[in-house]
């Protein structure tokens, strides 16, 4: 797909989760920029009514160019340095506020168990076991809460994960953009604790081109097994980021869902914490 830039490509031959990851990565690039501003109105571009007395010789007042909804051709938004977190106070009210609660997300989503975390971050050592951290000097506050689809109709239970961090500045949020792309190529496989399991990993930077709704967003798609999950399943993730705050979400897959209905989720669970974020920032 044009505005794309994938990393490594190579490392896709003769591997088919790899391939069928990198093919997921492709779809989410339309799906995840084309949900950017699905919850922003503007009414720039009109033309004022015409005026009740006009001269003999006035030209036709041209029709209102409606842009409710409409894409901008890039991503101009700059928050207020007022409203940019400088302490862990004004952090934490920001992810809270920003974060989803499961109607937010999707009608019919309920609450994970356990369903928050918050003051510690997720790592990924050496070791390529997730585990949790305190935070590090550099980050105010880490949120995350998890939000599954029920299982029904004959589909399994969806398990949705959404994390809002804040940085002291800039540079530390794309740092954290920039290595956590690398991390499915330092670590293949993961191990998500309590017998949970991702392989197949692929990741992406999506062109900043193609981003109308944050600074940066990346992706990632793979295969995720564990108890419940009835095989192996796909999984999706992705991250972005506005000024210093990044957002993340994540979507294990289960029975009766493809992976398009996945990144479905993940676009419209980002979207929304995107716009969430601006509003903090504004």
């Amino acid at each position: 797909m044009s505005g794309t830039r994938l990393s490594r490509p190579a490392r896709w031959k003769g591997r088919p989760a790899r391939r069928a990851a990198g093919c997921a990565a492709l779809a989410a690039a339309t799906v995840l920029a084309g949900c950017g501003g699905q919850e922003r109105t503007t009414t720039e571009g009109t033309t004022p009514t015409a005026s009740a007395d006009p001269s003999p010789t006035a030209s036709p007042t041209p029709s209102p160019t409606p842009t409710t909804g409409a894409l901008p051709d890039a991503y101009d938004f700059t928050p207020d340095p007022a409203r940019v977190p400088r302490t862990a106070e004004r952090a934490r009210e920001l992810t809270r506020n920003a974060s989803l609660e499961p109607a937010d997300w999707t009608p019919g989503m309920v609450r994970h168990d356990p369903y928050e975390n918050a003051g510690t971050r997720p790592l990924l050592p050496d070791s390529c076991v997730w585990t949790r951290t305190a935070l590090p000097p550099g980050m105010l506050d880490s949120y995350t809460r998890r939000i599954d689809m029920p299982a029904e109709d004959g589909k399994g239970r969806v398990q949705g994960s959404l994390t809002v961090t804040v940085h002291r500045d800039e540079a530390l949020a794309d740092r954290e953009m920039k290595d956590t792309v690398q991390e499915s190529f330092r670590c293949p496989v993961q191990q998500l604790g309590g017998g949970q399991r991702l392989d197949g990993l692929m990741s992406m930077h999506l062109d900043p081109k193609d981003v109308k709704n944050a600074d940066a967003t990346l992706f990632e798609a793979g295969r995720w097994t564990g108890p419940g999950s009835g095989g192996p399943q796909e999984y999706v993730w992705s991250k972005s980021r506005i000024g210093t705050v990044t957002t993340a979400v994540s979507v294990k897959g289960a029975k009766g869902y493809t992976t398009t209905d996945l990144i479905r989720f993940a676009a419209e669970a980002g979207a929304k914490l995107l716009y969430r974020v601006e509003l903090e920032l504004k």
